[in-house]
C-alpha cells in the first residue's frame, strides 16, 4: 500500500534527509495519496503512502507514537489487525487511530521482536526504537513485499523499490557474477538476497534483522514450513484434504476483503483466479468488479482468454471489465514496464500485467489475484514427474527441467570480465534441495519454487507492475496458513490430476466442470513470447548501442547467433534468450546503469 524508505547513520554522523527524500519522491506511484519525513539523530525515514486503511491522517506515515519511544514506516496490510487492536487493547494498550499501521507499533511494544510472529499478512517494514537505538527491519513470510537494501561503511539504506536506492546516490552498481548467473539460469530469477547490482542486496522473505546504532547487526529466520507430513493429520484421506484446503482458502480470501475501499479481482480465466471470484461469490460479495486483459493474436496462437473469464464473469454476475490491446501499445508499454521494474524481469507477461494495472487501477485500489497456486499446489509440468524421482535425485530433475542454460554454455554468453568462476546456479540449488526438511523429492522443490523462486519472480513481477499504479494486489494462495497447510499435504494430493488435484476438487464444489478441467492456460501475449517485430527491434536496439557495446557484458558472437537464429533463441525451459539478455540491457540503460 506504500513506498517505504530510509537512511541510518552506523558511524554517529548525521542521516542524509535529503537522500532519503529523493528516495520516497522516486516511489511517488506506489504511494500517490501522501508522503512524510522524520529524523531522528541517527535514522532518517521516508514514506508516500496510499490510503487502503483509516483513509484519515491519523494514519499517516511515518508514525511515531512519543508515549512509546517508536517509530515506524511500513508497505503492505495486516489482515488481522482489528483482531490483534482487540487483544493489544486488552493488554492494556490504547489506540489514536483505526490503522493496521499503529497496530503493528503497538505490538512491538507489547512483544518486542516477537511482534513479527503474530502479523497476518504482507508486509516490509522499518521500525525505530528510540529508548534502545536500534532498527528493525522485517519482511513478510512469502515475501509479497520487497525490502532492498545498500550497505556501505558506517552507513545503511532500505527502500521499496531498488531505482529509489539508486536516486539516493552512492550506490555501487557493479554487476554482480553470481547473480548474473543465476538471472541466465533462471527464466531471470535472481534470488535474494542477492540482485543484479553488487551494490545492492534484499531482506529475504520472513527474515527480521535488528541494526544497533553503533553497527551490529543480526538477522533470525522466523518462519519456514517442513515439508513433511505431520502426525496430527495422520488418517486424512483426499475427501478429509479437500474440506480442509477449502476451509483455509476460504479464510485466505475472506481475509484479503479487510480495507477501507472497495476490492476487486484479476480475473485470468484460469482454475486459480476463478476460484477467488467463486469464493467470494460464495461468501455473499455483490457487483465484485473483475478485469481480464487480452492481446491480438498471431500465428495462430490466441492472444486472450477470454472466452473463460466471460464464463466467470456470467456466471457470478461480476462487473466485469474487459481490456483489449493492440501489438501497436507494446512497444511503449514495454519502456514503460523495464521504468517500473524494481529489477530485471523477463517473463514475457511482465508487460501484460503492466498495462493491465493501468487500466485496473482507474477502478479500484486493492485487486485479489491467483500467483502463486501453481509453486504451492504442484502446477506446473515439471512437478508431476517429481513424484517417480529419490529423495536425492531431486536437484537433477530440477535442473533438467527448469534451467534455461547450464554452466558450459554461460561461458559463451558472458564477457569473461563478468563471468563467475563456478557453477553458482547449480551450486546453490543443491544447497537448497539437499536442506534439512522436506520429505520427498517434489517436497523439496515445492520448498525450493515457494520460499526462493516465487518471492522473486511473479511476486516480484505483480508487486512492481501494480504499485506503479497505486494498484495493490493480494495474494490468497500465499496466505500462510495455507501454504503451511500445504506443505504438510502428502505429494500425491497435489499432483494428482495433472497438478493442484487438491484445488481442483474445492473448485468442483463452486466453479462450473469446464473451467476446472480445461487445459492449463498461461497469459498469452504472442507479440512479446515470439519476440518479433518492433519488439526485435527494441531489444536489437538495446543491445548494439553504444553504452551496451562499451559494457561488453554478453560475447558478441553469442548475440550474433541468436540474432541469426529465432529458433537457438527459445530454452528448452521456456524462456526466450534473446529477450532475456536485451531486457537485462534495456533496464540497465533505462536506469542509468554504466
Amino acid at each position: 500500500m506504500c513506498g517505504i524508505g530510509g537512511e541510518a547513520r552506523l558511524d554517529g554522523s548525521t542521516p542524509d534527509a535529503e537522500a532519503v527524500a529523493r528516495m520516497t519522491d522516486a516511489m511517488r506511484s506506489r504511494g500517490p495519496d501522501g508522503e512524510g519525513l522524520w529524523s531522528d539523530g541517527w535514522v532518517t525515514l521516508g514514506h508516500r503512502r496510499l490510503t487502503i486503511i483509516d483513509l484519515s491522517d491519523a494514519g499517516a506515515q511515518p508514525m511515531v507514537r512519543e508515549d512509546l519511544g517508536l517509530a515506524l514506516v511500513f508497505n503492505g496490510c495486516v489482515y488481522n489487525y482489528p483482531e490483534l487492536r482487540e487483544e493489544l487493547r486488552a493488554a492494556g494498550h490504547t489506540f489514536r487511530s483505526t490503522s493496521d499501521t499503529e497496530v503493528i507499533l503497538v505490538a512491538y511494544a507489547q512483544w518486542g521482536e516477537a511482534f513479527v510472529d503474530h502479523l497476518v499478512g504482507m508486509f516490509a517494514i522499518g521500525l525505530v526504537d528510540r529508548a534502545r537505538r536500534r532498527l528493525v527491519l522485517a519482511r513478510d513470510r512469502l515475501g509479497i513485499k520487497p525490502l532492498y537494501l545498500a550497505e556501505t561503511p558506517g552507513r545503511l539504506r532500505f527502500a521499496s523499490t531498488l531505482p529509489a536506492l539508486l536516486r539516493g546516490g552512492d550506490v555501487d552498481t557493479g554487476i554482480d557474477p553470481v547473480a548474473l548467473h543465476h538471472y541466465l539460469s533462471w527464466h531471470s530469477i535472481v534470488p535474494a538476497p542477492r540482485t543484479v547490482l553488487r551494490g545492492v542486496r534484499k531482506l529475504p522473505p520472513a527474515t527480521l534483522r535488528v541494526v544497533e546504532a553503533d553497527g551490529r547487526s543480526r538477522e533470525r529466520v522466523y518462519w519456514q514450513p517442513e515439508y513433511v507430513r505431520d502426525p496430527a493429520h495422520a488418517g486424512m484421506d483426499a475427501r478429509d484434504w479437500r474440506a480442509a484446503v477449502g476451509g483455509a482458502l476460504r479464510t485466505a480470501v475472506r481475509r484479503r476483503l479487510v480495507a477501507d475501499v472497495p476490492v476487486g479481482v484479476l480475473l485470468s480465466g484460469g482454475l486459480d483466479s476463478s476460484l477467488i471470484v467463486a469464493l467470494l461469490a460464495e461468501a455473499g460479495q455483490g457487483q465484485l468488479r473483475t478485469f481480464s486483459i487480452g492481446f491480438d493474436s498471431r500465428g495462430g496462437e490466441a492472444g486472450d482468454e477470454f472466452h473463460w473469464s466471460d464464463l466467470v464473469a456470467g456466471t457470478y454476475r461480476t462487473d466485469h471489465h474487459r481490456i483489449r490491446l493492440a501489438d501497436d501499445d507494446l512497444v511503449p508499454a514495454v519502456r514503460a514496464t523495464v521504468t517500473a521494474m524494481t529489477e530485471p524481469m523477463g517473463s514475457h507477461d511482465v508487460v501484460a500485467f503492466h498495462l493491465l494495472s493501468e487500466q485496473v487501477a482507474k477502478h479500484v485500489k486493492v485487486a485479489q489475484s491467483g500467483q502463486g497456486a501453481d509453486e504451492v499446489y504442484a502446477g506446473y509440468g515439471y512437478h508431476q514427474p517429481l513424484t517417480g524421482v529419490p529423495r536425492d535425485g531431486a536437484a537433477a530433475a530440477f535442473a533438467a527441467a527448469f534451467f534455461d542454460r547450464d554452466h558450459a554454455e554461460l561461458t559463451r554468453v558472458v564477457d569473461p570480465a563478468y563471468a563467475c568462476d563456478h557453477d553458482a546456479s547449480r551450486d546453490l540449488l543443491t544447497a537448497e534441495l539437499a536442506a534439512p526438511g522436506a520429505q520427498t523429492a517434489l517436497d523439496a522443490v515445492l520448498r525450493l519454487d515457494t520460499h526462493r523462486m516465487l518471492p522473486d519472480d511473479p511476486v516480484k513481477r505483480v508487486d512492481s507492475m501494480s504499485m506503479a499504479w497505486g494498484l495493490e494486489v493480494r495474494t490468497p494462495f500465499l496466505d500462510q496458513d495455507l501454504v503451511a497447510l500445504a506443505a504438510a499435504c502428502p505429494p500425491e494430493h497435489k499432483v494428482a490430476q495433472g497438478g493442484k488435484g487438491v484445488l481442483k476438487e474445492v473448485a468442483r464444489e463452486v466453479l462450473p466442470p469446464e473451467l476446472v478441467d480445461r487445459p492449463k492456460g498461461y497469459f498469452p501475449v504472442p507479440a512479446l513470447r515470439n519476440v518479433d517485430g518492433p519488439v526485435r527491434d527494441l531489444v536489437v536496439e538495446a543491445l548494439r548501442a553504444p553504452v551496451a557495446r562499451e559494457r561488453g557484458l554478453f560475447r558478441p558472437e553469442y548475440v550474433a547467433e541468436l540474432l541469426a537464429d529465432p529458433e537457438a533463441a527459445q530454452s528448452a525451459a521456456g524462456s526466450n534468450k534473446l529477450w532475456q539478455l536485451g531486457l537485462l540491457e534495456l533496464w540497465l540503460q533505462t536506469h542509468h546503469i554504466r
